[in-house]
């Protein structure tokens, strides 16, 4: 099939193909931590005003964009690469739904909206921090650290940490210690969350010379990895209530949560073979997004708490 008749398919195949190029998944656990980012920034207890809502409104939409349009800029980038391995072999540009120039069509237009849509609506840092998270992702992780170390999806989880943080930004016009701890948080979780799917797919890597820790390293010292930076990243989700950003309600859950989640981590270590290496990954996120549900409620439970 070339790509003339990838124009031939019907709108809605084609509407359902360029949908899928945004990676909707990612992109709603992206904006629900953003949101929880927003909310935090907002004092104890209170809600947001209707300003501060509709500013809420169009933060959101701008983030969402410009991770749809990394998002699309990643399937255009690893075309090759994704029609060499099971688990992307599927996706639009390998089955020529689409062709590479609607694509970085559909790229530019999400990226331009989103951009527009943060310095019209929110603030100019926020734009420009959402830009360089967009640059990091899908051109510096996508293009060099993916193709050149072992240590991509640690570097490359920068970008993919930003959401949180530019939540706040988009709250309080600046950087503080609090957004950069939720930003931390999430970077601490990208390498334990991605590499027990490294690990299930390790033959697809290794056949499209990907070189992801366990093609470089081996499986035993991934789970290692793993294990290593999950006590981290336990450790890092206590700063919230450290730095007085959370009470002991978030500090209870996230202990649970992170000892639940170092259960599975040391049983994938633990193990010869790799079977728990999906069950874990599920488990990575749901972990976030219920440590940073934990976040929210607490957040809305202090105030409560100070007047009984």
């Amino acid at each position: 099939m070339n790509q003339a008749s990838a124009l031939q398919h019907p709108l809605t195949e084609k509407v359902r193909s360029i949908y899928e190029l945004a990676k909707p998944k990612v992109v709603f656990l992206i904006v629900f931590t953003a949101f929880v980012g927003m909310l935090l920034a907002v004092p104890a207890g209170a809600w947001p005003t209707s300003m501060e809502w509709e500013r809420m409104f169009f933060a959101l939409l701008g983030i969402a964009l410009a991770s749809a349009a990394g998002a699309a800029l990643n399937h255009l980038l690893d075309e090759r690469y994704d029609t060499l391995m099971d688990r992307t072999h599927s996706r639009p540009l390998p089955t020529q739904r689409v062709n590479a120039r609607e694509v970085l069509l559909v790229a530019l237009s999400w990226a331009a909206i989103s951009m527009g849509i943060l310095v019209w609506q929110v603030n100019v840092l926020t734009a420009v921090l959402t830009f360089f998270a967009l640059i990091g992702y899908a051109v510096i992780y996508t293009v060099y650290l993916k193709h050149h170390t072992p240590q991509n999806i640690v570097w490359g989880g920068a970008a993919g940490a930003a959401p949180p943080l530019l939540g706040w930004t988009a709250m309080t016009g600046q950087v503080t210690v609090e957004g950069l701890v939720l930003f931390l948080i999430i970077f601490l979780w990208t390498p334990p969350h991605f590499w027990p799917l490294a690990i299930r797919r390790v033959d697809d890597y290794r056949n499209a010379g990907i070189p992801m820790l366990p093609v470089v390293k081996g499986i035993h010292h991934t789970k290692y990895q793993i294990l290593l930076y999950t006590m981290i990243l336990v450790a890092a989700s206590l700063l919230p209530t450290t730095i007085g950003m959370s009470g002991m309600f978030y500090m209870a859950v996230a202990s649970v949560l992170g000892a639940v989640f170092l259960y599975y981590a040391w049983a994938l270590y633990r193990e010869p073979e790799s079977t728990k290496a999906m069950p874990t990954f599920g488990y990575s996120i749901l972990y976030l997004m219920l440590l940073f549900a934990a976040l929210l409620a607490d957040h809305y439970m202090r105030p409560l708490h100070a007047m009984s």
